[in-house]
């Protein structure tokens, strides 16, 4: 076990260690700036070289800020300027705003890191894969919880043998989304940015991914319950959303989300004969509960929070770039969320078990 505890933080994922990608980033928001950025800075494969944004002023105020060498419009992006300037994209817009950037991000050759969820309906998902498998691209969606230490010996744990055979997942995430953005016109309660919806998309998405990169298994169908009650969510179907997700091998899970509720995240999966859970999960430093019988283990000197998430993440993408190196979670993995997604709002709009596709 302390051979295990010294290890913990070990990049079991790593090839290379020699390189540099360079990277536009293209969206300026705050995860862009705040925590995107940062990453890419202290990063060991990276570097921000470009930044794009709605206009060539704005993008080069920002670029001089951060000290980034060039900045451009997204209108010039698609032109094609400064293409020489970086290696790699990474797309951090609104959901429904990433294909038209990924498309041209392909045609110019680009490998590109999108944040998740990759898009806003499966339509124009499947035709962001299609674009970059036909073009040759690697994609990646940002899932930053598949680089965090704690998810990772998670997993290893469940390979050994540690749950038994699992049974069942609880996975929750909640925030009060209108005191953090003020603003009831904000792009997540506008479902044609959005997509589907805003709790399943933007917060549900971690705990369903999550447990599929966990269990390496896959759910086949769910039913699920929606309600809005609060004004501000009257555009979009989920303020608060509860799902039973049935997995393969009989596993069952639970996904509980809300953009309007006290902030909350974790993740518990429950086997035969032990149980291991992520408290908090999906914010803040991720921390591990272990239970098996008469044992009981925390593990929580880990400082990895989502900045250092995302460093691990930019790094994962940069490594596998430059060592050619296969992506895992690249965009079909990105497009089964997309699935289940939609799965889950047609089974809330219905009442009905709806099969996923």
């Amino acid at each position: 076990m302390l051979d295990w505890i010294r290890s913990y933080e070990d990049r079991d994922w790593q090839i290379t260690s020699e390189g540099t990608v360079r990277y536009a980033l293209l969206g300026l928001g705050w995860w862009t700036l705040d925590v995107s950025l940062p990453a890419i800075e202290n990063s060991e494969l990276g570097e921000a070289t470009v930044l794009v944004s709605s206009s060539t002023e704005k993008a080069e105020k920002a670029a001089a800020e951060h000290d980034v060498e060039k900045g451009i419009s997204y209108e010039e992006f698609h032109d094609g300027a400064a293409s020489e300037a970086y290696d790699a994209l990474y797309v951090g817009t609104p959901n429904a705003l990433h294909l038209e950037y990924i498309e041209t991000a392909a045609t110019l050759d680009k490998p590109v890191i999108c944040e998740k969820p990759m898009e806003s309906t499966v339509e124009r998902a499947e035709q962001m894969v299609e674009t970059c498998e036909t073009a040759n691209v690697p994609l990646m969606i940002a899932y930053r919880m598949h680089t965090e230490p704690a998810v990772r010996r998670a997993r290893e744990l469940i390979v050994d043998g540690f749950l038994g055979e699992p049974v069942s997942v609880h996975g929750h995430n909640t925030q009060p989304v209108l005191e953090m953005i003020p603003n009831p016109d904000q792009w997540r309660l506008d479902p044609d940015i959005s997509g589907y919806g805003t709790s399943v998309m933007d917060l549900g998405i971690y705990s369903l991914n999550t447990t599929r990169f966990l269990l390496r298994r896959e759910p086949l169908a769910v039913t699920s319950q929606m309600h809005s009650p609060h004004e501000a969510f009257s555009d979009v179907p989920d303020e608060r959303s509860s799902s039973l997700l049935y997995f393969e091998d009989d596993i069952v899970m639970t996904s509980t989300s809300s953009q309007n509720a006290q902030t909350d995240t974790h993740l518990k999966v429950t086997g035969t004969e032990g149980q291991i859970e992520l408290q908090p999960a999906f914010h803040g430093e991720c921390t591990l509960h272990l239970k098996r019988g008469d044992l009981s283990i925390t593990v929580d000197h880990t400082t990895f929070d989502a900045q250092r998430e995302m460093r691990e993440e930019f790094d994962y993408f940069a490594d596998r770039i430059l060592s050619d190196g296969e992506i895992y979670p690249d965009g079909r993995h990105g497009l089964q969320d997309m699935r289940i997604i939609r799965a889950i709002h047609e089974a809330g709009e219905s009442g009905e078990r709806v099969d996923i596709q």
